[in-house]
């Protein structure tokens, strides 16, 4: 058997082999708990079926506990110096791919086409770099991918965030982008001391199962995006004055926006964050007939 990559003593060997020095720029934490890595994938619930998308490999252990639980692992990996290591590290599992780019520019939809065509079941699991954790996820659900879910490792705070119910000082425009996709659930808590470098704060996993149907039903996805970032942009100010400060010709149109509040059955004098996905979806489908 081989010896799992996760452990303090096996990373320092790795990264000491092969002279590794840490980019803080690039968020680069590597988990050494090779049991929080089992409970990572399980959360994911694969089968022998399933293909499985990483991003930020590291020196691959997640890639070889997916690997070990999948047909296919393709993992995007942005820093140069770790491909000679990864092609070590995973040398046991030829189903285990990793594509050197930037996921944020990749053609991800492409790429499924070709690595998991015979594949049906797939899920994006990932310990994500904390500075892009939430353009990456927004860049899988806006692109409507063909996957059962996400699982992924972030900052506690942003899974707090992410799984907010309205009326909570954690809910805001992000609660409500990514609820709008899929039913969020954070699963695990996940110390800081686990990781090296330590970060300064504790991480969390969510999982993110993708709804066959978005949450609500609006007449423009864009623009009911566009009202629920207004209503959050001053979280102290009411619904009247955020919508009138922040849509285009919102100053303009202050009566229309009164309108479409009553409309909708909004006190002008609420706050956003008071606000549910169906309110939001409502004033949306409102103010669009006002302002299209």
């Amino acid at each position: 058997m081989y010896k799992d990559i996760a452990t303090p003593a096996r990373t320092r060997a790795i990264l000491d082999k092969y002279g590794f020095s840490f980019k803080k720029s690039l968020g680069q934490n590597f988990l050494i708990d090779t049991n929080i890595l089992r409970n990572i994938v399980d959360h994911a619930q694969l089968t022998e079926e399933s293909g499985a998308i990483e991003v930020g490999p590291g020196i691959g252990a997640l890639t070889e506990q997916l690997a070990k639980r999948s047909k296919k692992v393709v993992a995007y990996e942005i820093d140069q110096r770790l491909l000679p290591i990864l092609k070590e590290t995973l040398e046991p599992y030829p189903h285990a791919k990793i594509i050197h780019q930037d996921i944020l520019k990749a053609n991800v939809k492409e790429m499924l086409d070709t690595e998991f065509s015979d594949i049906r079941d797939v899920m994006l699991v990932a310990n994500l770099p904390y500075y892009v954790t939430t353009p990456i996820i927004m860049k899988i659900l806006e692109e409507k991918l063909p996957l059962r879910g996400i699982v992924v490792m972030l900052q506690k705070e942003v899974a707090e965030r992410i799984s907010a119910k309205p009326g909570t000082k954690e809910y805001g425009s992000l609660s409500i982008a990514i609820q709008y996709y899929t039913k969020p659930e954070v699963v695990m808590i996940v110390p800081k001391t686990v990781f090296v470098p330590q970060p300064n704060v504790d991480s969390a996993v969510i999982r993110l199962t993708i709804r066959e149907t978005p949450s609500v039903v609006v007449i423009n996805e864009d623009f009911f995006f566009q009202v629920t970032r207004a209503s959050f942009a001053q979280r102290r100010k009411t619904i009247l004055n955020n919508l009138s400060s922040q849509l285009e010709r919102g100053k303009e149109k202050k009566a229309d926006i009164i309108e479409a509040l009553n409309q909708a059955n909004i006190e002008p004098s609420r706050r956003g964050e008071s606000l549910s996905i169906e309110e939001f979806a409502k004033l949306s489908d409102a103010l669009y007939e006002k302002f299209s």
